[in-house]
């Protein structure tokens, strides 16, 4: 077994398929890289995960644009090349979310393009009492507009996978979140979440939110200019955080968080064929900017 350390943030890296080791290491590291296994195929891909668990069949409510490469295996993310996503916890806005990711690599990078993560015990740990208490105490309000058919972001049919109301409603029922639809075929979705959560088999705290990742501020800054400047609140904003009692975020708290995430990071280059498995809870992951024909997928459990 090798490693791949960088900030805080360790990564196993196992030539072989040992269910039983990677789980422990799993638990240990929060990341495990599977290289040489000879996964070539989207299929494949598919049923290694199912080794470890019942993969996900939908991605409802999820805010990535991502698309479905067969069931179970998506894109892992849409978004135009030159930007960075930044490190941030899978569903953590939502009422239910998978306990690991499985990142695959269908077709390396030319440059950049390293899928980072880093230890959310360590970002959690690493937090000023300050910040640490706010968020805490106060967990994360998560605002989403949802367009019908035209407009910023994704729609409603798009992220609920139908074109049904009623459908919308129902999947809505018992997560905890407030909605309501607006006289422009809107949808408008309000989730109190805690910032912070115990791990379930650990039982170690563990920062778990994507309240920075949410926060207009996370824009580019000509982006964020015109988003805020076509929005008359919050609520017009296609995503939009807020303390749980609707207070602001403050500037100084989210670059202290963005910082401390970054600062424990650790990212690898990808080779065709690696397998990364994370625990959702236990680290964050991302996105670094590449160039080429880079081709992620992601699976989930």
């Amino acid at each position: 077994m090798d490693k791949i350390t960088s900030g805080a943030t360790t990564i196993a890296v196992l030539g072989s398929s040992d269910r039983d080791s990677a789980d422990s290491l799993l638990l240990q590291h929060g990341a495990v890289l599977f290289r040489g296994l000879g996964v070539d195929s989207p299929a494949a891909f598919h049923e290694f995960v199912g080794t470890f668990g019942e993969p996900f069949t939908d991605y409802r409510h999820g805010n990535s644009p991502r698309v479905a490469v067969q069931t179970g295996v998506w894109t892992s993310t849409e978004y135009p090349a030159e930007y960075e996503i930044s490190l941030h916890n899978e569903l953590s806005y939502a009422h239910r979310w998978p306990s690991r990711l499985f990142f695959y690599c269908d077709r390396a990078p030319a440059g950049g393009g390293a899928t980072p993560v880093s230890d959310s015990r360590a970002v959690l740990a690493g937090l000023s009492p300050g910040v640490r208490s706010r968020f805490t105490s106060l967990g994360i309000a998560y605002l989403q507009n949802l367009h019908g058919g035209f407009g910023l972001g994704k729609s409603w049919q798009d992220t609920y996978e139908t074109g049904d109301r009623d459908e919308v409603e129902r999947a809505l029922a018992g997560t905890g979140a407030e909605f309501r639809w607006t006289d422009d075929d809107e949808l408008r979705v309000r989730q109190v979440r805690p910032a912070v959560r115990s791990h379930p088999v650990t039982g170690e705290e563990v920062w778990f939110n994507q309240a920075e990742q949410w926060h207009v501020s996370s824009l580019p800054a000509d982006e964020a200019e015109v988003l805020l400047e076509m929005a008359s609140s919050d609520e017009e904003l296609p995503l939009q955080a807020t303390y749980g009692d609707g207070s602001p975020l403050g500037a100084d708290d989210l670059r202290e968080v963005r910082e401390t995430a970054k600062r424990n990071e650790c990212s690898f280059p990808w080779e065709r064929g690696d397998v990364m498995m994370i625990d959702n809870l236990l680290v964050m992951h991302g996105r670094h900017a590449y160039t080429g024909n880079r081709r992620i997928l992601v699976s989930m459990i």
